[in-house]
């Protein structure tokens, strides 16, 4: 869902020349499937287009991204002990936080507990802040 409403933000900002997203699970269950029906449909209602396929973190990632964001502290540490690599880890929702429009710092699974429209309003604020970070510090 992250990816999907970030990316959208990035395309109507115009910097899809500049910026762009991916997302993956730190573990392989669903890998090559399309996003859960829950969050399809968060997304349609929100017309925010989306047709990736999920995939599983590689070791790459960090030397492949300059950010790779976790949506939980869990997922955090496990992203922390794989491997070193160029790319700033951090929380998701950090920039949200540093920015005030959040006080929490993960982002649920909706997977797990249906929170979908819950999920997708952190995104949203999420996303704005990260995109809102992005221009300042790399004068976009």
């Amino acid at each position: 869902m992250a990816e999907a409403v970030f990316q959208n933000m990035v395309n109507q900002a115009g910097l899809a020349d500049q910026i762009s997203s991916d997302s993956a699970g730190t573990g392989g269950w669903h890998a090559g499937e399309p996003a859960h029906r829950g969050t399809l449909s968060v997304l349609k209602r929100n017309n925010v287009p989306y047709d990736g396929r999920a995939r599983q973190y590689s070791g790459t990632d960090l030397d492949d991204f300059d950010y790779v964001l976790a949506m939980d502290t869990e997922n955090l540490s496990h992203l922390k002990r794989r491997t070193e690599g160029r790319a700033e880890v951090k929380l998701f929702l950090d920039y949200a936080r540093q920015a005030g429009t959040v006080q929490r710092g993960e982002v649920p699974d909706p997977y797990y507990d249906g929170s979908f429209d819950q999920t997708y309003d952190l995104v949203i604020k999420g996303g704005k802040a990260l995109l809102d970070y992005l221009r300042e510090k790399h004068s976009l």
